[in-house]
């Protein structure tokens, strides 16, 4: 198993980053779209980020094209939707593959959690959501429909935030 904090990403902006730098505490893992019928989950995301950020959660969206071509946006203009539509103020990644052969690093990490019901493997569709624990240890996997201000995710953060 890999070392999730020191795997290489890159930011929306072209900066070079690690899952260390973006999240002293816990981390939610999401892959993001702006075309896409579950988009709107990008206002509970931005909540979770501002409820939750002082106490160590930093929410991470990674914008993915890989279904039905759902995030067709330049960096700019993904950036630009998700600021004006949404508000969002938490990390952007750059857009990135999260399944088959040009699955990010990062992904080829995160899907061998399993799922409540066992299931590990692909990201089943935009906006599946990963926790992660201080010192990224992945905790849970929340398949995409599930909303990130569910029940089981707030307990689920809650349970893992330093403070």
């Amino acid at each position: 198993m890999t070392d999730l904090a020191g795997i290489p990403l890159t930011t929306l902006d072209g900066r070079s980053t690690t899952l260390a730098e973006l999240a002293d505490g816990a981390a939610l893992v999401v892959n993001v779209a702006s075309k896409c019928g579950l988009t709107p989950q990008y206002t509970a995301l931005e909540q979770l980020a501002k409820e939750y950020g002082d106490r160590g959660l930093t929410v991470i969206g990674v914008p993915c094209n890989q279904f039905m071509g759902q995030e067709p946006g330049s960096a700019e203009e993904i950036q630009t939707f998700c600021s004006t539509t949404y508000g969002v103020t938490f990390p952007l990644l750059e857009k990135t593959d999260v399944n088959g052969d040009g699955r990010h690093p990062l992904y080829a990490e995160l899907t061998r959690t399993a799922d409540d019901s066992g299931e590990a493997g692909d990201v089943q569709w935009n906006f599946e959501k990963f926790l992660l624990a201080p010192g990224s240890k992945v905790v849970k996997r929340f398949r995409p429909r599930t909303a990130p201000d569910a029940p089981e995710v707030i307990s689920a953060i809650e349970a893992v935030l330093p403070r």
